[in-house]
């Protein structure tokens, strides 16, 4: 079956922080955009979520017919998708809810329709076994800020249709993003599964009394976060390795995988662990507020990824490489 490609209307269902980024990504695309979401005020919230994201995409740059005015909010899960070009559901990770959502969803979008859920770790064969043409159906799960960071997870169901992850890829690299297909269904995907053992890793640190919040992320933004910006984990302990490369890189520090560097198992959530958390954190964010805070990291996220495109183009690479 052919899936539509060529996007004209991206309907997004669920509007807190990634579905905001969703419709922030397709307004500055140019695209009208309907949103659905049933939580009180829930439209007054997004447009203020994208007023507050539009400055950073103003100087990306903005598509010759970008505008905040082509958001509508639809009243119907029905209204928003009946006549989309492509869905982008971000409701809350809640199993059941996520199956009645897609259920109800592809029973009104045109079958040709691609459907994309944003969730982190749900598995698209257990939530769209309810679904209409389960075929279209597929994960696309982004990062935050989602009008910023160009990653894109493309994880298919059992029923998913090979057409389709090939039709959402192009959809997505349509709006600037950079697709990963995921080849196999597994809790997490990919960058989240990442994201987690660093995670776990820094709680049992700071529940040690290693170090503070603010202590953990210096290590990760004066080190090692410099380089994965710009060139991820093996390609920097490729270079590790000197002449020789990877193997001798492995030969070398293959021995410290047996050493108790890792605890891996996430330590106990416990009131005085949650208490150092939040202190530690609200000491790096002060006087600030989140949203402050958000146009800070959206102005840094601009700047490295301004530099990081000049310097590849320099050495002969595509930004996407």
């Amino acid at each position: 079956m052919a899936f539509i490609t060529d996007i004209k209307t991206f309907a997004v269902l669920g509007t807190g922080v990634i579905g905001a980024g969703w419709v922030a990504r397709a307004l500055a695309c140019g695209l009208d955009v309907v949103a659905w979401d049933p939580a009180p005020g829930a439209e007054a919230a997004l447009r203020q979520r994208i007023a507050n994201a539009w400055p950073a995409l103003q100087k990306q740059g903005l598509a010759p017919s970008a505008s905040q005015q082509r958001l509508r909010f639809a009243e119907t899960v029905e209204v928003c998708v009946r006549d989309a070009d492509f869905i982008q559901e971000s409701a809350p990770e809640r199993l059941a809810l996520k199956c009645e959502l897609h259920a109800q969803i592809s029973a009104a979008a045109r079958p040709d329709v691609i459907i994309g859920s944003s969730t982190s770790g749900l598995l698209p064969s257990e939530f769209f076994v309810d679904a209409v043409c389960p075929e279209r159906c597929l994960v696309g799960h982004p990062f935050n800020p989602v009008y910023l960071l160009p990653l894109v997870e493309v994880v298919g169901g059992e029923r998913t249709a090979p057409e389709a992850i090939q039709a959402a890829i192009q959809i997505y690299q349509a709006l600037g993003m950079r697709p990963l297909h995921v080849r196999k269904e597994v809790p997490g995907f990919v960058a989240d599964r990442l994201l987690e053992a660093l995670w776990r890793e820094a709680l049992h640190l700071v529940n040690d009394g290693v170090a503070t919040t603010g202590e953990i992320d210096d290590a990760i933004r004066f080190g090692a976060g410099l380089r994965w910006s710009f060139m991820g984990s093996f390609l920097t302990y490729t270079l590790a390795g000197g002449d020789a490369g990877m193997r001798h890189f492995m030969t070398q520090f293959g021995p410290a995988l047996e050493l108790p560097w890792s605890y891996l198992k996430a330590p106990e959530l416990t009131e005085s662990l949650i208490d150092s958390v939040v202190e530690g954190t609200g000491e790096q964010q002060g006087q600030r507020s989140i949203a402050e805070l958000e146009r800070f990291r959206d102005d840094c996220l601009l700047a490295v990824l301004g530099a990081i495109k000049t310097t590849k183009a320099q050495h002969g690479f595509a930004f996407n490489e």
